[in-house]
């Protein structure tokens, strides 16, 4: 058993097998002359396609570039306001050290303060010795 492989035909080589015999020829002329709009349109469709993402990339490109651009502006701003801002942080940190010096020295007011109340009660509280001899010996025996 031999199997009859059949090869599809181009529509080129339709349109070429048609034109050549006669006793089918009208009938593959015409399927050629189909099939070969069909792939031209196919093609005109395709290469429509691919210039229609090409110009939409395009479109993308020409955004991102604009965005890339205002970024780039903002980011020079940044930069040319940067020692502005520098001066003014040293400005509010100047700032800053005075008011931990000004806590620190009512830190140490306080504290001195309260070593002085501590004192005075303490001796206040401490009675002062007698002016007179004591009545009891205070040399222990031996």
């Amino acid at each position: 058993m031999s199997e009859q492989v059949e090869t599809r035909l181009t529509p080129r080589e339709r349109l070429t097998r048609g034109l050549t015999y006669s006793a089918v020829g009208p009938v593959d002329v015409t399927r050629g002359v189909v099939g070969l709009g069909v792939q031209s349109a196919h093609s005109t469709a395709s290469e429509l396609r691919r210039r229609y993402r090409e110009g939409r990339l395009a479109r993308e490109i020409a955004a991102a570039q604009e965005t890339l651009a205002q970024e780039l502006a903002a980011a020079q701003e940044v930069v040319a306001n940067l020692p502005q801002v520098l001066q003014e942080a040293r400005r509010s940190q100047r700032r800053g050290k005075k008011r931990v010096w000004v806590i620190a020295g009512a830190a140490v007011v306080v504290v001195a303060g309260g070593a002085v109340a501590f004192t005075v009660v303490r001796r206040s509280s401490r009675p002062e010795p007698s002016p007179r001899p004591p009545s009891v010996d205070v040399q222990p025996r031996p």
